[in-house]
């Protein structure tokens, strides 16, 4: 297959690799690919960086299965095309399904997320690879700081590069600096039509709500700059004036008796 992107789509990639060191020398990359817009463009973008970049890394990808029934989920397409860029590819079952109706009613994103994670880790130690590469792009990062804040009351986001201390592993996102948007136009540049999703959950998380929030504030509102104002605040060195950590009882005994007179 003969591969190239538009010299925008290479530059945003080039961006985050050279800012964030993703990718060295003897690398082992291991692509989790679900078959969606996003990874199968993540896939067609690192084979395009292993023929240019003067670094000597490998590429592997691995599909899990998480077993949902009644889903149609065409892996031996998406190895099909893995293997047309030069990528061997590999697939799992894993139970998630199972799990999921096991936790009786629990949030099925995080139990998905977390199973996910660990069988990737798993197959990637097995196989002797030191990086995961995930798919995660703009728009994923600044909807999980969002979702943080109002969910969990917390001020945060994925990393562009995480290493995971039990594992020895290296986590990278390469698509970073893409917007969703893009990451649907670029993989109509060479022809697969993604797998749909085969979550029965798809449209209904909070993830979804959050998306669906920051759009309609963005347009229906509107709120100029939204989108670009919650990218700025989740930079390091963004914050303003916050309030100190809550303090426990322990803590203000002293002060409260003084106050009190005893």
């Amino acid at each position: 297959m003969k591969i190239n992107l538009p010299q925008l789509y290479f530059s945003k990639l080039m961006r985050a690799v050279v800012e964030f060191q993703m990718i060295e020398n003897g690398d082992k990359i291991l692509i989790g690919v679900s078959g969606g817009k996003d990874s199968i463009f993540l896939c067609y973008a690192l084979a395009i960086l292993r023929e240019r970049l003067k670094k000597d890394f490998t590429l592997g990808a691995l599909t899990i299965n998480p077993m949902f029934p009644d889903s149609h989920f065409d892996t031996a397409r998406i190895g099909a095309y893995c293997e047309s860029l030069g990528i061997p590819y590999d697939t799992i079952d894993v139970d998630i399904a199972g799990t999921i109706d096991a936790q009786g009613g629990k949030t099925p994103c995080y139990t998905c997320a977390f199973f996910r994670r660990g069988a990737m880790n798993r197959y990637a130690t097995e196989h002797g690879y030191n990086k995961i590469a995930y798919a995660h792009h703009h728009d994923d990062a600044v909807e999980t700081f969002l979702m943080n804040i109002c969910y969990s009351g917390q001020v945060g986001t994925f990393a562009p590069v995480t290493y995971l201390d039990r594992t020895g592993l290296t986590v990278i996102r390469p698509l970073i600096y893409f917007r969703e948007q893009e990451t649907r136009d670029a993989v109509k540049l060479h022809g697969f039509t993604p797998e749909s999703s085969p979550c029965p959950h798809d449209g209904h998380t909070i993830r979804q709500t959050v998306k669906e929030l920051i759009a309609h504030l963005e347009q229906d509102v509107p709120i100029p700059d939204l989108y670009d104002h919650l990218a700025a605040a989740m930079r390091e060195g963004a914050q303003g004036e916050l309030w100190p950590r809550a303090k426990n009882r322990k803590e203000m005994r002293e002060t409260y008796f003084a106050y009190m007179g005893k």
